[in-house]
């Protein structure tokens, strides 16, 4: 199997403006010359990673609007279609980790925003795009998820929830596609990303945790090799392939083990799921 099936490829990519997406996007353009169009809501922050690119900056255009926007999504199809631009790759990768928390704590605002940014605008996402997909030789459409989608993780609930059933999904569309389209599941452990934005206290910065995210450079390199190659299922950092191993071998224990861990670490930020 040819490693270049990426190469001059026109590629979609969610979550484009900084972290992990910016970063795929960026090495695919780099690597193999793919166009990217970049789908963010802040045009700013999109604007200053487009210019780091320097004279690659016009392989990147992109289109302003809030993934969960389902109208958004089908107004973006009716400009592809209609500007006659047929994508070759789709690539959901937008979504976030609310601050870690026992689900009683979690208002139903907040568990309709990250089914919606985490899930659903993936979904909607790939049934809008995947028409226009199926005009491209060597369709793909890959899934940024988490290890949380491969092992259960202790006050996540709501985060496992969507990155769980964004495995399940992945899974049965390969299945139902795996004639001609490429489908990919990606699980990393952390990253060096704004992953941890939302959390309001100063373990964002413990030296632990910053030890145990892998760099982004780093993940990027190995997610789009793996892409390259085809991998149907990408696991990586030291947690994602344990969490990944162990939930295969003992999954009820190992989510104990998790809770233990992260009990015994008495970070602040684990404050509200062990105690009150």
């Amino acid at each position: 199997m040819s490693k270049k099936w990426l190469q001059n490829k026109t590629v979609i990519i969610s979550g484009a403006s900084g972290g992990l997406g910016f970063n795929v996007a960026k090495m695919l353009i780099e690597k193999y010359n793919c166009k990217i169009i970049g789908i963010a809501r802040n045009e700013k922050k999109l604007l200053d990673s487009i210019n780091s690119l320097g004279d690659k900056k016009d392989n990147f255009s992109y289109r302003i609007f809030d993934v969960t926007n389902k109208d958004a999504w089908l107004e973006f199809y009716d400009y592809l279609e209609k500007n006659k631009i047929y994508p070759d790759v789709l690539i959901n990768n937008a979504g976030f980790m609310l601050p870690f928390d026992k689900l009683e704590n979690i208002s139903q605002e907040q568990v309709e925003e990250i089914v919606q940014t985490n899930f659903m605008s993936h979904i909607n996402a790939t049934k809008i795009i995947k028409p226009l997909l199926n005009k491209s030789e060597s369709p793909a459409i890959v899934n940024i998820s988490s290890a949380a989608g491969l092992c259960a993780v202790v006050g996540q609930t709501m985060y496992c929830a969507t990155k769980y059933g964004m495995r399940g999904f992945t899974d049965a569309l390969r299945v139902e596609s795996e004639k001609k389209f490429y489908i990919a599941g990606v699980y990393p452990g952390f990253i060096k990303t704004n992953i941890l934005n939302r959390m309001s206290i100063s373990d964002k910065n413990n030296k632990l945790i910053e030890k145990l995210m892998k760099p982004v450079d780093k993940a990027t390199k190995i997610i789009v090799k793996k892409i390259s190659k085809k991998r149907k299922q990408i696991v990586l950092g030291i947690d994602g392939r344990a969490m990944s191993l162990l939930s295969k071998l003992m999954p009820i224990t190992t989510s104990k083990i998790i809770r233990k861990v992260l009990k015994s670490s008495k970070l602040e930020m684990f404050d509200n799921v062990f105690n009150g």
